[in-house]
């Protein structure tokens, strides 16, 4: 056994040559590994390389019930974190898009532009249709940064890609529905319920400097009027309270994109958002079940796993845990 276990682990030889070497069949040379393990002849090590988060990510999956959380190496003090958030967002993608998807974007978020410019194109097509989620016209200044995300996400995937070519706030409910019942977006609407994938970015009550520039934001009134009534975020302009409820749903319905009960009926749910100024939001999305994979930095991870693993304990970094 020791001797199997030193020839495959220490010297590299494969099961098939220890066995034409010891003159033993294969499936014995098998047994005699898994005995060797059984018997603690073999111990299994996993050196985590610096930079990784594993246990903060679970205690982070655990305590909202995710199915599965990605850190991002980067605080605050690093300056901004969107580049980052948007690296580890890309390399996620990267990794679970194996095919036949129909995904959905929202357009007016900066981690998720950087999620776009950080992908690398697929060798053969993994996604079929790339919808957006909610309106992309807006100041034409703006409104390409919108194109671009749905575009480049589309040819770097092989996507065929669905633009929704309305504002996404509107002035009135009647509005809103007059261009909902259009059939240019009910093409739109029809995709929404093919979802597999969504990725969203998720907004603080203080919109974007991305929305705010494209003019697709609500009037400083009417946020005044989300922030008391105790709305702590958005996705897609559907604002929520801290634990997931929406508020002021007749602010929803002026704007063009998904609704909240599609939204949530989508399989995987990816939210791409960290950073201070978004913490409320993004504990108030997961309390409220809006996403089920979250990408966020590290310090929103610790302050989310609460009492779970603290930053020394979390990073892990160059460590050995038993398997």
């Amino acid at each position: 056994m020791a001797r199997v276990a030193r020839m495959y682990y220490e010297q590299g030889y494969r099961q098939a040559e220890i066995a034409e070497r010891l003159l033993v069949s294969q499936p014995r040379v098998s047994r005699l590994l898994k005995r060797a393990s059984d018997l603690g002849i073999v111990r299994t090590t996993v050196t985590l390389p610096s930079g990784v988060h594993p246990e903060l990510e679970e205690a982070v999956e655990q305590r909202f019930g995710l199915k599965q959380v990605v850190v991002a190496d980067v605080t605050e003090a690093d300056g901004d974190i969107a580049l980052a958030l948007g690296g580890a967002a890309a390399e996620y993608l990267s990794a679970t898009l194996i095919g036949g998807d129909t995904v959905g974007i929202s357009s007016w978020s900066a981690s998720l532009l950087a999620t776009v410019e950080a992908m690398r194109p697929f060798r053969q097509p993994v996604v079929d249709t790339v919808v957006q989620l909610v309106g992309g016209l807006g100041d034409p200044r703006v409104q390409m940064r919108a194109t671009r995300l749905i575009g480049q996400f589309a040819s770097h995937t092989g996507a065929e890609p669905l633009m929704l070519s309305t504002p996404a706030v509107l002035d009135s409910s009647e509005t809103r529905d007059s261009l909902m019942a259009d059939s240019t977006v009910a093409s739109v609407r029809e995709a929404w319920s093919r979802l597999t994938v969504a990725v969203v970015g998720i907004g603080a009550v203080e919109p974007s400097d991305l929305a705010r520039q494209s003019g697709n934001a609500f009037p400083e009134n009417e946020l005044r009027v989300l922030a008391e009534s105790g709305a702590v975020g958005d996705i897609c302009f559907s604002f929520f309270d801290s634990q997931g409820e929406l508020v002021h749903e007749e602010f929803t319905k002026r704007v063009i994109g998904i609704e909240t009960a599609a939204l949530k009926r989508v399989p995987r749910r990816i939210g791409v958002a960290g950073g201070a100024r978004k913490y409320a939001a993004v504990r108030g999305a997961l309390e409220g079940g809006w996403i089920n994979v979250l990408i966020t930095d590290v310090d929103t991870a610790i302050r989310l796993a609460g009492d779970g693993p603290g930053p020394q304990t979390a990073s892990a970094a160059g460590g050995t845990v038993s398997a």
